[in-house]
């Protein structure tokens, strides 16, 4: 199956207190005084087959709401998005990992969180191992491990469930220099495959390497879209 992204008139919005605290639509009902902030909005895009798209823009612009759509995380407000293709995520260095399990025992428990089966994450260990770089790393807490190790291992859980539509956000200002290699190698293979990628961040040297359109964010509405060199060089200009 190639994945594909479409979304039109995109909106998600949060529901704060008065003491700005963020409420769920049904504790919202119980306030009086509830303020709305719009996540996104009025978001119209399109990602096809092969494409890898960098989310670029200051913080608080969308790109991880928008990321955590696309995940099937948050669920819009506005308008429609049909996301298709089996996702692999990475939205957060330490995103579902728990600091006295292992790495392994961590890859088992986000593997089953991923939709794997618990023999199917059993038997993508070695390959996790392996693609993470731990070696015997992979058998001490994660507590012990550093933002880099933690990236590593998050993003070789995602990989081994062989997404369509791969989601990293602000994974490569946490890596080293040959890992983002790697991840290069697997974002290039998902393409071949008619995958696609979405990556976010703020090192736009390293995005414009992985992708090659971008999407510029402002306010939680899309500003700009095209080829990834001429939309980070006008926003860092």
């Amino acid at each position: 199956m190639q994945a594909s992204v479409r979304a039109q008139n995109l909106g998600i919005r949060f529901l704060f207190d008065a003491r700005r605290r963020l409420l769920s639509p049904t504790l919202a009902r119980l306030h009086r005084h509830v303020r709305t902030a719009w996540g996104l909005r009025g978001v119209d895009l399109t990602f096809e087959p092969g494409e890898a798209i960098a989310l670029i823009g200051p913080t608080g612009s969308g790109k991880t709401t928008l990321l955590r759509v696309l995940a099937r995380v948050l669920v819009p407000d506005e308008g429609t998005i049909d996301v298709r293709g089996r996702v692999g995520s990475l939205l957060a260095v330490q995103a579902g990992l728990l600091g006295y399990l292992t790495g392994r025992e961590n890859a088992l428990l986000l593997g089953v969180l991923y939709g794997l089966s618990r023999d199917q994450a059993r038997a993508a260990l070695p390959q996790i191992r392996e693609l993470s770089g731990l070696a015997d790393t992979f058998d001490l807490p994660v507590s012990s491990y550093s933002q880099g190790m933690m990236a590593r291992l998050g993003f070789s859980v995602a990989d081994s469930t062989d997404p369509e539509l791969l989601l990293l956000d602000e994974v490569h200002e946490a890596l080293d220099h040959d890992f983002r290699g790697v991840v290069a190698a697997r974002a290039q293979e998902i393409r071949e495959r008619g995958g696609v990628v979405v990556a976010a961040g703020h090192d736009h040297d390293a995005l414009a390497r992985l992708c090659d359109r971008a999407v510029r964010l402002e306010a939680g509405a899309v500003v700009a879209d095209g080829p990834v060199d001429e939309i980070v060089a006008a926003y860092v200009g």
